[in-house]
């Protein structure tokens, strides 16, 4: 197992670097997963080579939201049953997806097998990708905490509701105080007006700004659009399905600047550094189970 992970590491430091970004929330229902395959999907007609990975290991939904038909998911690949290239399905514009399943164990349950399965599965990805989008579970558990911390951008998703103002604070608090994240992009998602999301983003900053020292930036003003509930319904993306609506620009917008924000060598921005974080993670997990 030492011996695959060390070589699977090795073959990712020599490959180019992928831009990773964690895209979460804190609380259920503001709107993550939209937010996740509508930007990969505009990332992609902007000529960006994108996979998304379903980090919501016990309740898949993204290809749900996507009408796609899975067979074999991630957990295939963990357990050394098939590749990497077995599981992927294609989306809108041509970006790949990595399914999770229904029930799957936590990643700090994963056996020394799958530990090195997640590694050559990551270091398969580096070749022909440009951006890995996470979309995490919601809540604050540690597999949503794992996948954030390991990701070079976090985007945080929220909407004008005190709960999710609340948990999106939360989720800022713990990565800050015991993971050490600074920065943080924020999402005013499914907002009435522009003024509306620029006074969501100053809610959340007045709290932050008072308790934690980290910086947030406002990347993205997403309005309420019922073109998005419709587009839902059809299992489509509403850039694709409505793709002047409100949101859909707003969702290229994000896109275009995605597209321009850096990849720093070191640590963070590659799969490396997000795989080495995944199993550190759960190798630290493990003994602490250990000794309790």
């Amino acid at each position: 197992m030492e011996l695959d992970q060390a070589t699977g590491l090795r073959n990712m430091n020599r490959r180019k670097m992928v831009k990773v970004i964690a895209v979460t929330g804190g609380k259920g229902g503001v709107g993550k997963t939209n937010v996740s395959i509508n930007l990969a999907v505009s990332l992609a007609a902007q000529g960006q080579r994108v996979v998304v990975l379903d980090a919501d290991l016990g309740l898949a939904n993204v290809d749900v939201l996507l009408g796609l038909r899975v067979h074999k998911n991630i957990s295939h690949v963990l357990s050394g049953e098939c590749d990497l290239e077995e599981i992927m399905l294609q989306g809108p514009q041509g970006i790949s997806i990595v399914p999770a399943s229904s029930g799957m164990r936590s990643m700090v349950e994963l056996t020394p097998t799958e530990h090195a399965g997640l590694v050559r599965a990551f270091s398969e990805l580096q070749d022909d990708y440009d951006v890995l989008i996470v979309d995490t579970a919601a809540g604050i558990s540690d597999m949503v905490l794992s996948f954030s911390r390991a990701s070079q951008d976090v985007v945080v998703v929220v909407c004008d509701e005190p709960t999710s103002i609340t948990d999106a604070y939360a989720l800022i608090k713990i990565l800050n105080r015991e993971h050490g994240l600074f920065k943080f992009k924020i999402v005013a998602n499914m907002v009435r007006s522009l003024r509306e999301g620029q006074e969501l983003f100053a809610k959340l900053t007045k709290v932050t700004d008072r308790f934690l020292d980290v910086a947030l930036e406002l990347v993205a003003i997403v309005p309420f659009d019922e073109n998005v509930r419709r587009s839902v319904r059809k299992q489509k993306v509403v850039v694709e399905e409505f793709p002047k609506s409100a949101a859909s620009i707003a969702y290229k917008t994000l896109a275009s600047k995605v597209t321009t924000w850096p990849i720093p060598s070191q640590p963070q921005g590659h799969l490396t550094f997000f795989v080495e974080q995944l199993l550190n993670d759960a190798v630290r997990e493990q003994e602490d189970s250990l000794s309790e």
